[in-house]
């Protein structure tokens, strides 16, 4: 049951530019018809007016409860919150899901504000009152940076293209064609024509300078460059517009690279600033003590997390991350190929699919990254597909992610009889 049952209830469906507001009474009756407030200083005063009014005349605080949309309800949320309001957010899940219950099929602002007052008023619901604003910015650097570096492939995928056009052969010289090196070349020699003109000297001077890697590798790439030049004269496409095209995307990559750098630089800034509580940076030093996880993605998966205590159990966080199971059963019928229900943080699970990729990998000197999920992954995952092996590590992980918060101690390295070992001696202990 609803804590606001006997409380007048404020509904918010939130838009871009504008709310719709709905109020309900105490015993559940409309307060007054729902109405447009726009999202302006003006048009915010006057909710916080009318919620003043409401309170006053029921004698006793009204809960505001509006959904989740992106951006578009933090200013309002932040501003009520500043008011000393009792405004709450909740899933736009769970109000989707109750929408259309009617027999009629009617959906409008009205009907939704309306809607969204009545579930918070009889059902009980989650929902959360929090907004920090410092870990917002936290977070949506975190989500700028991921999605400058989605778009950089993109334009690094064209220039792929289009080099296997104008000069086929030259994306097997270099591993990353965006290199510094490669980019170098590709910009002071775009052609194969201008590479079989280019002074020898200039062209290892290049691959020396950005490359640092020595005569010998400068030479070989220098070979390797000046054999596919002489195969591409011929068999590429001689087209002075896709070699403008081509010096278009390298500095659009280019630019990329230069905000992602900014990105990361702020993210820092950010971090060694006071305006971060220090129990946010103490978090991110104890993800970065479970093997696999570097320091950019602990600082994505805190700031997607927010507040540990706001899960009670690690499977609330497994299903906050979207990794949990869905489940497909009616009368008799199991159904045996689900998926996992992505409902949660798709930034966060994007991260943690990252860590799963390290933790079953081996470092440069042969040693695993992660003895624990690697051992568990080869002995317990055998003659399952890759995908399912890997979420398997993901629901590892977050077991480890929310005991290592919880507990507020370094992750502890330790084999399946080691951890049962421990375990129970330290309930013998106790019992003792």
């Amino acid at each position: 049951m609803s804590k606001y049952i006997n409380n007048p209830v404020i509904g918010i469906d939130v838009a871009a530019e504008f709310s719709i507001v709905a109020i309900l009474a105490p015993n559940g009756e409309i307060y007054r018809k729902s109405f447009r407030i726009n999202h302006t200083l003006e048009g915010f005063r006057y909710l916080a007016l009318e919620i003043e009014k409401v309170e006053k005349k029921f004698s006793m605080k009204a809960g505001t409860f509006m959904e989740s949309t992106g951006v578009y309800h933090l200013s309002l949320f932040h501003f009520l919150c500043n008011k000393m309001f009792d405004v709450f957010t909740i899933n736009p899940l769970i109000t989707n899901s109750n929408k259309n219950s009617d027999i009629r099929k009617v959906k409008n602002d009205k009907k939704d504000a309306l809607s969204i007052a009545k579930i918070c008023k009889y059902q009980d619901i989650k929902f959360s009152s929090k907004f920090d604003t410092t870990l917002y910015t936290l977070k949506s650097l975190c989500r700028e940076y991921y999605k400058l570096t989605d778009t950089k492939s993109i334009y690094k995928k064209k220039l792929s293209n289009d080099l296997r056009l104008i000069f086929p052969g030259y994306t097997d010289i270099f591993s990353d064609i965006t290199s510094k090196t490669s980019i170098q070349i590709l910009k002071t020699y775009p052609m194969p024509k201008d590479i079989l003109f280019a002074d020898k000297d200039d062209l290892i001077n290049i691959l020396l300078t950005k490359s640092r890697k020595g005569i010998i590798y400068a030479e070989d790439k220098y070979s390797k460059l000046i054999s596919t030049s002489e195969s591409a004269k011929i068999i590429g496409i001689p087209s002075p517009s896709l070699f403008v095209k081509l010096i278009s995307d390298i500095n659009i990559i280019e630019n990329f690279e230069t905000q992602i750098k900014l990105i990361l630089l702020e993210i820092q800034n950010l971090l060694s600033s006071s305006q971060i509580p220090q129990s946010i940076v103490d978090n991110i030093d104890l993800l970065k003590s479970i093997p696999g996880i570097g320091e950019l993605t602990a600082i994505t998966i805190i700031s997607e997390i927010g507040d540990i205590k706001n899960f009670t159990k690690s499977k609330h966080l497994v299903a906050f991350f979207g990794i949990d199971p869905s489940v497909n059963e009616s009368g008799k019928f199991k159904g045996n190929n689900n998926h996992i229900s992505k409902r949660g943080t798709r930034i966060g699970r994007r991260a943690l699919y990252a860590v799963a990729l390290a933790s079953i990998r081996c470092k440069r000197n042969g040693d695993p990254t992660n003895s624990v999920l690697l051992d568990y992954y080869k002995n317990n995952m055998s003659g399952k597909s890759k995908k399912v092996g890997l979420v398997a590590i993901m629901h590892k992980l977050m077991k480890y992610i929310f005991s290592v918060l919880r507990s507020q101690n370094p992750y502890e390295l330790r084999m399946p009889l080691e951890h049962c070992k421990a375990y129970i001696e330290n309930v013998n202990l106790k019992v003792a």
